[in-house]
């Protein structure tokens, strides 16, 4: 396994969420990212969030013209950077590790996020310091930019 700060090579086409569940802890209703379509070692990755109606968040965002809370979006664009910091490490259970979720900078929203969307959450690490990584993120919908952040996260043991 990797130490901090370093990352692994391995490139992957494709991650499931059976495997998601094991590089993260999150689960419904709070799990955000559906499939990994491609990942490249420690540096990047491109997630799926397939929006449906059927999410609980759309109930109360809003009634009559749901819409994906950017807080949510921006949520996703973390869970995905957590899933490349576990792969760079190694890509084993994250069993004895955390990917906690620090900052937020120049997030911008551009458009909305509604049920029947796939949302793209494109990732590509900044830097990896120690336990603190740095991500830009986007999320797309039909190739469109929808919006757009940069996350940093800290790896911490549980």
């Amino acid at each position: 396994m990797a130490e901090a700060g370093e990352t692994s090579a391995e490139t992957l086409d494709s991650v499931d969420v059976l495997r998601i569940m094991e590089m993260i802890p999150h689960r419904y209703p709070m799990l955000l990212v559906d499939r990994v379509v491609e990942m490249k070692g420690g540096e990047s990755a491109v997630g799926i969030k397939n929006v449906t109606f059927n999410e609980p968040f759309f109930q109360g965002h809003f009634p009559g013209h749901p819409v994906m809370p950017g807080v949510l979006i921006v949520e996703a664009m973390a869970q995905t950077s957590g899933i490349v910091v576990i792969h760079g490490l190694g890509g084993g259970k994250s069993a004895n590790r955390l990917v906690y979720f620090m900052s937020i900078e120049n997030c911008r929203f551009r458009k909305p996020v509604v049920p029947g969307d796939q949302m793209r959450i494109h990732v590509q690490k900044e830097r990896g310091r120690g336990n603190v990584w740095k991500f830009n993120c986007a999320a797309k919908v039909d190739g469109m930019l929808v919006a757009e952040a940069t996350v940093t996260a800290m790896i911490v043991e549980r």
